[in-house]
């Protein structure tokens, strides 16, 4: 059906990273960069690690882009690998300097747990989004007084200013679907998300209004799974799946828990995560006909 064609490893464009490149994303590429230099040099973590002072765990972390690298390291590193090419070390550099700058969300981390930051950071990179929601409608497609009602669902005694700056970051992030180069979004949203009278009807109305004028972009799709498709497939906990333009970033799948998030970029895990978010979207009603289920749902808030 149109708009629910899967998501398959048809191949990415080949691209150098882009000025504006989150500083999460590049991280994960440079340490990938890192990981296959030492590898065909035949260096192990720990000659690394004592190249640099430091533990194989923090070089393990480098490698996986957990941890920043510092320009006087990744100079140290390449010297040790072999690279001797003075151009390409200077662009080598040169990037580790841009990945160890503060994205702009940075400035909520007194409200941003530390394993919600690196989903932030890759939003801000991806080519494309797809996420399945089965509580609430996802943080990207959230309008202010929604995102309020859900916030003090959770955090219901912190204060109203708390609050505030956790509303204000997420209205921030979804600035990335009005850029001239945003990605591809493309939600999955549980029926019961319709049925939750989340911050009550008027609240309701507004959102749902909301999400039906977001599908009018050319770059957002939603659809919604009904319940007789998630009582057969349905991985209880959001999904986010990234994928990205940039050269070196594998794919990414985010997946929410209670009080912490997991992050997978290994090809065997993701192809798992990528399968359920296919089948739920084979399985539901085409954007199409989800349009008329999220009118439908309006006017029962009416």
């Amino acid at each position: 059906m149109p708009g629910t064609e899967p998501l398959q490893s048809t191949g990415k464009p080949t691209l150098t990273p882009a000025a504006g490149a989150s500083p999460t994303a590049l991280r994960m590429v440079l340490g990938a960069q890192l990981r296959r230099m030492r590898g065909e040099a035949g260096i192990t973590p720990d000659i690394a690690a004592k190249r640099i002072r430091c533990s194989t765990a923090k070089i393990s972390r480098m490698e996986t882009g957990h941890s920043p690298c510092k320009e006087r390291d990744a100079a140290d590193l390449l010297e040790l690998y072999g690279v001797t090419d003075p151009v390409r070390t200077a662009e080598f550099i040169e990037l580790v300097r841009r990945a160890g700058l503060r994205g702009w969300w940075r400035n909520y981390a007194d409200v941003m747990p530390d394993w919600f930051e690196p989903l932030v950071g890759l939003e801000e990179a991806a080519a494309s989004i797809r996420t399945y929601e089965a509580h609430y409608v996802p943080g990207l497609l959230q309008t202010a007084d929604y995102a309020h009602a859900v916030v003090r669902s959770g955090h219901a005694l912190e204060s109203e200013e708390m609050t505030r700056r956790r509303v204000e970051l997420r209205l921030r992030r979804q600035e990335l679907l009005l850029r001239a180069d945003a990605p591809k979004l493309w939600v999955l949203l549980d029926e019961a998300v319709l049925m939750r009278p989340t911050g009550g009807a008027g609240v309701m109305r507004e959102q749902l209004g909301h999400l039906l004028q977001m599908t009018e972009l050319p770059h957002v799709i939603v659809q919604v799974a009904p319940f007789e498709v998630t009582a057969h497939t349905s991985p209880g906990n959001a999904i986010t799946y990234l994928r990205f333009a940039m050269d070196g970033l594998p794919d990414v799948a985010y997946i929410e828990h209670l009080t912490n998030a997991t992050s997978v970029n290994k090809q065997d895990s993701t192809d798992e995560y990528r399968w359920i978010l296919d089948s739920l979207s084979a399985q539901s009603p085409s954007p199409a006909e989800s349009r008329k289920l999220l009118d439908q749902a309006l006017r029962r808030f009416a």
